[in-house]
């Protein structure tokens, strides 16, 4: 049985469902993570007075032990009943006792293999951490300053020829894309301040790769653009990118050293053809890019969870 953890409106988990029920799986089940509170839906008991057990999307109660691969698609999200709350401390609880139940059900009772483990997603979105392991493994990776000093920006910004600036973590809403900051002298100091970012020297090159990963399988897509950031226009060429060996073992090699079944990883090559390691998404989209390079990903995915199905073994 393949459980999947994620929010209920989530639409890489309903394309991988219906190509699980197109092909004839029938043991694909969601959890919506923001639909917990309202339904009696979790049940754990510490000495085993209870089965341990969990509702789907279709309202079925299954029981963890029934289930041999668990998706961990989206977990960070409030819940949908939490809006019904008079008081901000009240949806507060309903949010993080809704969390931390199924984290902590989830942790205390499944022994099948996690796509990935929460501890290594939380830890491989760091992308501090990532950049970090990515170097240690043999990637170039940009020249990279977290701070919220002006003066080390200056400094910076003379060492490379050009910075960017982006979120160290983000927030939900609108996307914040990639921007150049061409003159920080221009900047007023406050604005360094108020939180810290960061801060990379450019990478020139209009080729990008977005390389997915789904266990030992890598499907590439090489995205021609000048934008900095190719994300908010998807009318450029998009192609095929068959994956060099040579990279394909430093991306396993990142993955492996990360903890990672699987990532959606950003890389850009150079005029030169040299790739530049950007970032991996733990649990990054991918199905955008099936109807650009007519390749079905959503089968390519189930295709992944279905052999760790058959694989049968426990990570831990």
């Amino acid at each position: 049985m393949i459980l999947t953890v994620s929010v209920e409106d989530d639409f890489h988990t309903h394309v991988i469902r219906d190509a699980a029920v197109r092909r004839g799986f029938r043991d694909f089940h969601v959890l919506e993570c923001d639909r917990i509170s309202g339904r009696p839906g979790l049940t754990w008991s510490s000495h085993g007075d209870a089965p341990s057990t969990v509702l789907t999307s279709e309202g079925r109660i299954i029981p963890l032990d029934a289930v041999s691969v668990l998706w961990w698609r989206r977990m960070r999200a409030n819940q949908q009943a939490s809006a019904r709350a008079s008081t901000d401390h009240q949806w507060r609880l309903v949010d993080n006792d809704s969390r931390g139940a199924l984290g902590g059900i989830l942790a205390a009772c499944f022994r099948g293999q996690w796509i990935s483990t929460p501890e290594a997603t939380d830890r491989a979105a760091d992308k501090l951490y990532q950049l970090s392991v990515a170097r240690e493994a043999g990637f170039r990776v940009p020249r990279t300053l977290v701070t919220q000093s002006r003066d080390e920006v200056l400094e910076f910004a003379r060492t490379v020829d050009r910075v960017i600036v982006k979120p160290v973590v983000g927030a939900t809403g609108p996307l914040m894309f990639t921007q150049y900051i061409d003159d920080p002298r221009a900047i007023p100091e406050e604005s360094f301040s108020v939180c810290p970012a960061v801060y990379q020297e450019y990478i020139p090159g209009r080729r990008h790769v977005r390389l997915n990963c789904f266990g030992e399988r890598m499907y590439a897509a090489l995205i021609e653009t000048d934008r900095l950031d190719w994300r908010p226009d998807l009318n450029v060429p998009i192609s095929r990118w068959d994956v060099p060996p040579d990279v394909g073992r430093g991306v396993a090699e990142v993955l492996e050293r990360l903890g990672l079944r699987m990532g959606a990883i950003d890389i850009k090559l150079t005029p030169d053809g040299e790739p530049v390691w950007l970032e991996v998404n733990p649990q990054g989209q991918f199905l955008f890019l099936q109807p650009l390079l007519g390749e079905p990903l959503d089968d390519h995915f189930l295709d992944f969870l279905l052999s760790c199905v058959e694989a049968g073994g426990h990570d831990r």
